[in-house]
């Protein structure tokens, strides 16, 4: 039996796109409708065929959902929640895809009290964005957290888990406040390490005649494609988050002090430990199915 059999997707870029997708591909008898702010979007939705009816308001798409996802930046989730309220069906499942969740979950519950919510993220994505950027196979293997209330509805759970688990993704639970400390240091950390370097790249572009351009190694490269991620996204998770993420950011700045010193002071001996640890890292991530154990990322050099 299907978790559930009309969805509503409020979004469609990267992910509310690739929601979409997947659910056509496995579970296609579900009915979806979608929305997305943009005139322009909608129309390469309805061109794409992703959704059975893609709506010009929000609260048309929702009127007879059992599952709502929210998938837009998690600084407009509050608005686009309260925009839909009225015409929420009762019995309803709201969610999101958000990369935060502490703030949505105040968020939501200021705009649908009364409504049961269960907050998701797909820990999944690229830095492309727009309808035509999703595929339907881009949960599978990922990981979905999903951060409920302490007193949220076991069925409700369930039946978002389960909507995931049909999309391919691994199930994990757990509290709002620890979700938004462990992506911190997974997620949110490299991508503002991505934007600073690839920033202070482009202001030394002049100093160095275009050469960090011109020879661009693969380290370099793979920073340049995090920081091409959707710029309101990711503005809008720093913002939402922004405790954790500073919190990380200061032990960030305190561990490269003491890597400074140790280059400053000749100390091999440390530099290879640490170096040791973290190819240990890498090696934990390939084992789990995380990523590519392909040399050079699986880049293609023919």
């Amino acid at each position: 039996m299907l978790p559930f059999s009309r969805v509503a997707i409020i979004g469609l870029g990267l992910i509310g796109s690739s929601i979409a997708r997947a659910v056509r591909a496995e579970m296609p008898t579900v009915r979806l409708t979608g929305h997305d702010a943009s005139a322009e979007a909608r129309e390469q939705v309805r061109a794409l065929g992703l959704v059975d009816d893609c709506t010009d308001h929000a609260g048309a798409a929702v009127i007879d959902a059992d599952l709502v996802i929210l998938c837009v930046p998690v600084g407009a989730i509050g608005a686009v929640a309260a925009e839909i309220a009225d015409d929420l069906p009762a019995g309803v499942i709201v969610s999101d895809v958000g990369s935060s969740k502490a703030g949505v979950a105040t968020a939501f519950a200021e705009a649908l009290p009364g409504v049961t919510v269960v907050p998701a993220h797909p820990v999944a994505g690229t830095e492309r964005s727009g309808p035509d950027a999703g595929f339907a196979t881009l949960f599978k293997g990922r990981w979905c957290i999903l951060t409920p209330a302490a007193d949220a509805d076991p069925m409700a759970v369930e039946r978002v888990g389960e909507f995931w688990r049909r999309l391919g993704a691994e199930i994990d639970t757990m509290d709002a406040q620890h979700h938004d400390l462990v992506l911190a240091v997974t997620s949110h950390l490299p991508h503002l390490i991505a934007y600073t370097i690839v920033g202070t790249a482009s202001d030394l572009e002049a100093v160095t005649q275009s050469e960090v351009i011109k020879y661009s190694a693969g380290g370099f490269r793979d920073f340049t494609r995090i920081a091409a991620s959707d710029p309101t996204m990711w503005r809008d998770v720093f913002l939402a988050n922004k405790d954790a993420v500073l919190a990380m950011l200061q032990r960030f700045s305190e561990d490269l002090s003491a890597l400074q010193r140790a280059i400053r002071w000749d100390k091999g001996d440390e530099l290879f430990d640490l170096f040791t640890r973290t190819r240990a890292i890498r090696r934990s991530i390939v084992e789990q199915g995380q990523d590519d154990a392909r040399e050079d990322f699986g880049r293609s050099h023919g």
